[in-house]
């Protein structure tokens, strides 16, 4: 699959897009934060 056709979402903290990887394939209903510091700044 392409990068340019994996699912994208948007961080509620920085506001920036971000998109699903591997480790989130269990999870990608319930990742919110792009990252961990964004997650901790929320």
């Amino acid at each position: 699959m392409k990068k340019s056709e994996l699912p994208e979402k948007t961080c509620p903290v920085c506001h920036r897009p971000f998109v699903w990887r591997k480790k989130w394939a269990r999870d990608w209903d319930r990742v919110k934060y792009c990252s961990e510091r964004c997650r901790r700044n929320k």
